[in-house]
């Protein structure tokens, strides 16, 4: 494994983020954790799941393009992001041009139907952030797809545990982590997203955003769920950023920065590009 930034306690944690192929709809993704890790995994290591490849996996996705948008939806996708994100809150959360500019350019019809499910799914306050509503996310999907947050996450958790005891008899501690950062303020966390860890605080919507994004504190994904053993929140997010920084982006951070890749429209990505692209959907976390 490699040594990554890890202080918790005075504790180094080495990760190895371990590549699989992309997980489709109804992929068999214990199978595939199991053999993925089968032999690297030891005692006492932390099992770090990507929520939105287990969410995909399941099937937890929805086609945008099917979707009927209502007045409040097209208004928000053509006036609140293109100015209020492009010029006056994207600034204030000293987003970068480039960002700026796909902002300033967001895309009425698409984002429309986007915004639609976002109001649908996670509410009014939720619609209003500028990506990830509600942990509703678009990245290394194809088409006009994006997978929703688990709504069983504690659950999974268990079992994704409890499957790697019974086959290959190690003790280890399963994490269920998303992308979408909590923010800290000394020992206060707290994310915009629903739904997290015990001990990281959901204050949902537009406000939590700005604040963690102004005032530049420090950022972190969030941890989602436990299973086999009790982890502080504060331990539990240092591992979860140890983690992203081992799995990277994927096929791109943003539904934008994938497109590019893949050098497409932002609709035009398939399920044949994705799977051409190294997939890491697991992490294994070792203190040293």
């Amino acid at each position: 494994m490699c040594p990554c930034a890890s202080v918790v306690l005075m504790v180094k944690y080495y990760a190895l983020a371990v590549t699989t192929k992309y997980w489709k709809p109804e992929a068999d993704y214990l199978s595939e954790i199991i053999e993925a890790i089968a032999r690297r995994v030891s005692d006492g290591d932390f099992v770090v799941v990507s929520e939105k490849a287990v969410s995909i996996a399941l099937g937890n996705i929805v086609d945008e393009s099917l979707i009927r948008p209502s007045l409040n939806a097209k208004l928000i996708s053509k006036l609140w992001m293109r100015i209020g994100w492009g010029y006056f809150l994207g600034a204030l959360c000293h987003f970068g041009q480039r960002l700026l500019q796909r902002l300033r350019a967001y895309p009425v019809d698409a984002g429309s139907r986007h915004k639609q499910l976002a109001l649908q799914h996670a509410g009014p306050l939720q619609a209003l952030l500028f990506g990830s509503e509600g942990g509703i996310d678009g990245s290394n999907l194809p088409f006009s797809y994006v997978s929703l947050p688990l709504k069983n996450a504690y659950a999974l958790a268990e079992a994704i545990q409890q499957r790697i005891w019974l086959q290959l008899r190690k003790k280890v501690t399963v994490i269920i982590v998303d992308t979408d950062k909590t923010y800290s303020f000394r020992n206060f966390h707290f994310t915009p997203r629903p739904n997290p860890m015990k001990g990281i605080h959901s204050l949902e919507g537009l406000c939590a955003y700005i604040v963690g994004r102004h005032f530049k504190l420090k950022k972190r994904s969030t941890p989602l769920a436990v299973a086999g053993c009790s982890l502080q929140a504060e331990e539990a997010l240092k591992i979860a950023c140890i983690a992203d920084r081992a799995r990277g982006p994927g096929a791109g951070a943003t539904v934008w920065d994938m497109a590019a890749r893949f050098k497409v429209e932002v609709t035009g990505v398939s399920w044949e590009m994705l799977a051409k692209i190294k997939h890491k959907p697991v992490v294994l976390v070792r203190k040293a």
